[in-house]
């Protein structure tokens, strides 16, 4: 007996020396948006059901595509997780420095993420990031305040009738703001609102042969038509606000109307956050009736960077972030209102989540959208906010610069352009486009 017990508890040794041994760390890099956060939350669910464990690492959006940038570029090797986007991803699968999500396990279902998203985050048919959330772009706006100006929100609205409405809108004297809107430096802040409006006023980063664009009337038209409804209806220092800072404005009663990721509905409509829960309407992007609308395609998904030691973990991890599970996890603690949208088909055929408000308007917003086909003139890239070339983050970044400073009042409309005009041709002419 005394034979028999100790061999027991050898082996229950063993296995427990075993389990901890394959108990891994991962340190994950992600963006300070909401759903972000909240996943966070969740992460003891994760180690409960795996052993492993996480360590987060939250940055700011610009900071963020810096820092898994500059570590994946060098093979630094800091994370064993990134939060990446459609940009990026297809660009590192096809140098080879993420790790191929090609044998993610049949319960996942990966045939179940939509398909505008799969393909975004793929590079030759094979998936590199998994999504967490997908999103296009729409119009949030106060019903009430829309309402007492005597207007009425049309489903697809015209930049002028944004532009009435804004205006109609404002109260100075209230702090309301009839329309706030990314003006923020950074090509994925205030760079990606303004290229995809600009994409419905006829305007393109390059023509055909790589030339760049921005010494056009659809450019110059563009960021004019911005600039103005923005200094007569915009928040105070808007050229300094991205995401956050419009969601904590009109959470706070400060805006009239918001053009931006659809993934914000859940937090302006969630009363636990939003003092204007209850009186938030959805509306398609804005046009010029040139044919297309100024919404984008997104998605914040998680990728391996190539050579970690963790892959394994950082696969179950992705798995358990991303799956149908997950959204059911934070449906039954948060409501379905709060889940991440835009990643997978079986959620908009789940009854429950067709009844949320805004699930209808995100879905056709990010259906609308097309990469391969989204500027009135033919442009040689794919992308809406982006053109999916290397070299495009870093040139975005300096012409974003050089746009909020002229919303700033720093330097005009036409010399902002004129700078943009200049260092693009500079920077593609020394990479070899033309």
């Amino acid at each position: 007996m005394y034979i028999k017990n100790a061999l027991c508890a050898t082996t229950a040794l063993v296995v427990l020396t075993a389990a901890a041994a394959q108990a891994e760390t991962l340190t994950i890099a992600t963006v300070n948006n909401g759903d972000m956060i909240r996943m966070q939350g969740y992460t003891d669910d994760f180690t409960a059901k795996t052993g492993h464990t996480v360590e987060w690492v939250t940055l700011e959006e610009n900071v963020l595509r810096q820092r898994v940038t500059t570590d994946i570029s060098t093979k630094g090797g800091a994370f064993d997780i990134m939060t990446i986007g459609m940009y990026e991803t297809p660009i590192w699968g096809a140098n080879g420095w993420l790790v191929p999500l090609d044998d993610l396990s049949e319960e996942y279902d990966a045939a179940d993420i939509l398909p505008a998203m799969a393909g975004g985050l793929s590079h030759d048919g094979t998936l590199y990031a998994a999504p967490f959330y997908g999103e296009s772009s729409m119009i949030m706006y106060r019903t009430d305040l829309m309402a007492k100006a005597g207007l009425e929100m049309p489903d697809a609205p015209t930049w002028d009738f944004v532009r009435e409405a804004a205006a109609a809108m404002t109260d100075r004297d209230n702090e309301i703001n009839g329309i706030c809107l990314r003006g923020k430096a950074g090509w994925g802040e205030g760079g990606a609102f303004i290229t995809a409006m600009s994409n419905s006023f006829g305007a393109r980063w390059f023509d055909m042969d790589w030339n760049a664009q921005f010494d056009t009337e659809q450019w110059a038209n563009t960021l004019n038509f911005y600039k103005d409804m923005m200094d007569a209806s915009g928040p105070p220092g808007y050229a300094t606000n991205g995401f956050n800072e419009n969601l904590s404005l009109f959470q706070q009663g400060k805006c009239g109307m918001w053009i931006d990721a659809t993934v914000a509905a859940s937090f302006v409509t969630n009363p636990n956050d939003s003092t204007v829960a209850d009186s938030v309407g959805f509306a398609l992007a804005p046009d010029t009736g040139l044919g297309k609308r100024s919404n984008w395609l997104w998605a914040w998904a998680l990728a391996i960077p190539a050579g970690t030691q963790k892959e394994a973990a950082a696969k179950e991890f992705i798995e358990w972030a991303t799956s149908k599970s997950y959204i059911e996890l934070v449906a039954a603690k948060e409501g379905w209102a709060n889940v991440p949208p835009g990643a997978r088909t079986s959620l908009y055929e789940t009854p429950e989540y067709q009844a949320v408000p805004f699930a209808k308007m995100t879905l056709d917003s990010i259906l609308s959208a097309d990469p391969n086909n989204s500027t009135v003139e033919p442009s040689p890239y794919v992308g809406i906010q982006f053109a999916a070339i290397p070299e495009f983050a870093g040139i975005a970044t300096e012409v974003s610069q050089e746009f909020s400073a002229a919303y700033a009042g720093q330097q005009t409309v036409e010399e902002a352009l004129a700078k943009a005009q200049a260092l693009t041709n500079d920077a593609m002419e020394a990479a070899g486009y033309r």
